[in-house]
């Protein structure tokens, strides 16, 4: 069982195990004994990431040309002990005649007894063309890894690989592109570059072993003066995993109200909304059913979205790129 669990979420680099009479999390070297070495949870994972792709791709930073703040909580296989939960506080802004963009972000990702709490900044400087630009990213930032290894249950006692927890400081950086128009974009990131090891008395600890390479794009179809539709996709690759795609259909109804569907092959589907409240703030709303083995044990996965841009007004000339 262990084995079908890992191949579903090879993305995550999930290591743990089901214990048949309760549902907690370890890691899969619990049962794997001889292991000296092991592959810690890597990119985290969002719904909503079409609304907020400074999440996935540096570039994207300042792309709205607006002062922004933006807030997201995701709580993931509801129901299961030790699933992944994600936060994290983003803010980045460009102004509307200049050509860099700047933001921050704020994050942490539980998983079981792995935590990973991080700082991020980034830097985007775009080249404008006749009727598109095309904008390149770099991020920079410190993580805090956290495994608190003496919680986990073996089944033999004494094991000194358990002995002790890790608690390690960590350099991060990023690279990403995004060539975008009035009706269409494409972005290619790797939002990790660096290969971390912690060494322990006992083990390695690898993060980001191998790069994670993401591939976005979509178009903006104006079906009516108050709908447009927009079609788009995610196309997540690293050595060692199957290539997955996330297949997204969002439509805009009077550029207040957004709702749509997500296909993320083989794992889940996904239903979501956006509202424009005021000219200024957005909330945003997802909820993921589902489809492999793990809806045994799961109530789905919900994720929610606070967005809130500084000075905008309701006469202001709403461009493409709010909805990418």
């Amino acid at each position: 069982m262990i084995q079908s669990t890992m191949n579903k979420i090879k993305s995550r680099k999930l290591n743990f195990m089901f214990n048949n009479f309760q549902t907690k999390l370890i890691f899969c070297f619990c049962c794997l004994g001889i292991s000296n070495s092991l592959m810690a949870q890597q990119e985290p994972m969002y719904s909503q990431y079409m609304f907020n792709m400074i999440q996935i791709n540096p570039a994207y930073a300042g792309n709205r040309g607006t002062n922004q703040l933006t807030g997201l909580y995701r709580n993931q296989w509801l129901g299961l002990e030790g699933a992944p939960t994600t936060m994290s506080l983003s803010w980045d802004m460009r102004s509307h005649y200049s050509n860099v963009g700047y933001g921050l972000q704020l994050y942490k990702d539980q998983l079981g007894i792995e935590a990973t709490t991080g700082f991020q900044s980034y830097y985007s400087y775009r080249i404008q063309f006749e009727k598109s630009n095309l904008a390149f990213g770099l991020s920079a930032g410190v993580l805090n890894y956290r495994a608190n290894l003496t919680e986990v249950e073996t089944y033999s006692g004494g094991d000194p690989s358990f002995a002790e927890n890790v608690n390690n400081l960590l350099p991060t950086a990023g690279f990403g592109m995004l060539y975008a128009t009035e009706n269409w974009y494409a972005g290619f990131s790797i939002p990790a570059l660096l290969n971390s090891k912690i060494y322990t008395e006992n083990f390695k600890i690898e993060l980001n072993k191998y790069n994670h390479y993401f591939l976005t794009a979509g178009y903006i179809f104006g079906i009516s003066e108050a709908v447009k539709l927009k079609p788009s996709f995610l196309m997540k690759a690293v050595k060692g995993s199957p290539v997955q795609f996330d297949l997204n259909v969002n439509a805009w109804i009077q550029n207040n109200f957004g709702v749509g569907v997500s296909y993320r092959i083989g794992d889940a589907l996904v239903s979501m909304f956006e509202l424009q409240i005021t000219p200024e703030f957005g909330i945003g709303y997802a909820y993921d059913y589902t489809l492999t083995n793990i809806k045994t044990f799961s109530k789905g996965t919900h994720e929610l979205m606070l967005r809130y841009e500084f000075g905008n007004k309701r006469n202001q000339k709403v461009l493409s790129p709010r909805y990418y």
